[in-house]
């Protein structure tokens, strides 16, 4: 099994699931026409860091200590170190697991005895991914715009961060701070490439199954597409980014057929949250003609396709992301799915791969979509999906109904507004996926029902 999560994919990136883009995504396209895109998938919160949590043990990040915003490179761990994730839930059934890429949950930095502000990057970190399942992990400690810049491989440092790493503006926003000499930000996702192909090349030949969790660390800021894929798109660098991105998709699945073993590989491609993007008016200057411009005209291009907002919004764009299931063995090709999933349900999907029952504190938030996945229906329906934005903002979906809890965005969209501030707003995302026209109003009981549904969820500790 391959899940490759990219970073702030938005929903409209890919020419599969948006006919109108020009930028060309053929690696995506095909893994689409291989098997089952999933049109109303949507990732626990509209943020990095939550949405990576809800991955990898399958509960609702706002369940921990993490309440909004995102960890920074230096951040101490989010999981607890007893929690069940995904990788050990695998490992405990015989397989091989792995994780390449951004992490951004926690590394614990060991530090000098007697001095708690400076770092000691001789020493192994104190929570690495092998602290929770992985057999192998090559990482960066969080996004690729925050230090220190370094690879972190089975909890070592590859090389101390001795160079300093200057400031630089949008598109190749990047933080200043520790770096290694090595550490080159445009090379990044070629060596975290090579790492990825290298583990599936070396576990292919073993007699166990494995696993291999991809977090890619684009196309997030720094946008900084390689030298080879620059001025492809004629989109500006974020649609040469893309581009780079979608090539990225084509090497795995070419190394996963090199091994031989493509057709009975579940390969799974999904976003974080959506992208960081803006639409822009016709009459602006975008992306194409100013490069530091952090948007399009929708003639140029729609990262959100037809949602609303971005990323960190608690509206579509925020968290409505791609979804493609490729698995040749067992996954007809060419079908879609309309039901409603979230990137939570992987847990419960790989507890019924391997044919293992979740106990009662692993998995809270999570359902099997393997059912989907083989044309079916739900085993157990899903219980409602909580939505939730970079500042804290609550939404609930449930069937066509979504309720905002606040009045605003809750990211970047203006008004922000604050969590949990009144009116609350109601959405028929089945006639208005754009969010343009608020219901609450007109249904009232349906907005005192799913007040109570979020109260419960919320209040029980899980939705299972």
């Amino acid at each position: 099994m391959v899940y490759i999560l990219a970073d702030d994919l938005g929903y409209g990136d890919l020419g599969c699931l948006n006919p109108k883009s020009r930028i060309p995504t053929p690696h995506a396209n095909r893994l689409a026409a291989s098997g089952m895109t999933f049109t109303d998938a949507h990732s626990p919160s509209a943020v990095c860091t939550p949405t990576r949590y809800g991955v990898v043990t399958g509960r609702y990040a706002w369940r921990t200590r993490l309440k909004s915003g995102v960890l920074n490179g230096y951040s101490g761990h989010l999981i607890d170190p007893n929690r069940m994730t995904v990788a050990s839930l695998l490992k405990a059934n015989g397989y091989r697991t792995g994780v390449v890429g951004k992490w951004h949950l926690g590394l614990d930095f060991a530090r000098p005895q007697g001095n708690p502000k400076e770092f000691d990057y001789a020493r192994p970190v104190e929570n690495s991914p092998n602290r929770y399942g992985f057999d192998y992990s090559y990482v960066i400690p969080a996004s690729l715009d925050f230090p220190p810049y370094v690879y972190v491989e089975d909890g070592k440092v590859t090389e101390l961060p001795t160079a300093r790493q200057d400031a630089w503006k949008f598109p190749a926003f990047i933080r200043a701070g520790e770096r290694a000499p090595g550490f080159k930000p445009i090379e990044t996702l070629d060596v975290l490439l090579g790492k990825a192909n290298a583990f599936i090349a070396r576990e292919a030949k073993g007699a166990q199954p494995f696993f291999l969790y991809f977090a890619l660390t684009t196309p997030h800021k720094p946008v900084l597409p390689a030298k080879r894929f620059q001025g492809k798109s004629r989109l500006g660098p974020y649609g040469d980014f893309l581009m780079q991105v979608d090539w990225t998709v084509g090497q795995v699945v070419r190394t996963l057929e090199e091994a031989g073993v493509r057709d009975n590989t579940l390969l799974i491609l999904t976003s974080d949250n959506g992208s960081f993007m803006f639409r822009l008016n016709e009459t602006d200057e975008d992306h194409v003609a100013n490069p530091g411009v952090q948007g399009y005209r929708a003639s140029s291009h729609t990262s959100a396709h037809v949602f609303r907002g971005t990323k960190a919004d608690i509206y579509e764009g925020g968290h409505h992301i791609p979804y493609i299931v490729s698995w040749p063995a067992r996954v007809k090709a060419g079908t879609t799915c309309e039901e409603t999933i979230c990137l939570a349900d992987l847990m419960a999907t790989c507890a019924a791969l391997v044919g293992a029952t979740l106990p009662d504190d692993a998995g809270e938030d999570s359902f099997n979509t393997l059912p989907l996945m083989l044309g079916n229906d739900w085993e157990t329906p899903r219980a409602p999906v909580v939505h939730h934005s970079a500042n804290g903002t609550f939404a609930v979906r449930d069937g066509k109904w979504k309720l905002v809890l606040s009045t605003g965005s809750g990211g970047r969209e203006k008004p922000v507004g604050k969590p949990g501030s009144t009116p609350y707003r109601l959405f028929d995302m089945a006639a208005d996926i754009s969010e343009t026209t608020d219901l609450a109003a007109a249904h009232p009981e349906i907005v005192q029902r799913l007040t109570r549904v979020l109260e419960g969820l919320q209040k029980t500790g899980r939705s299972r």
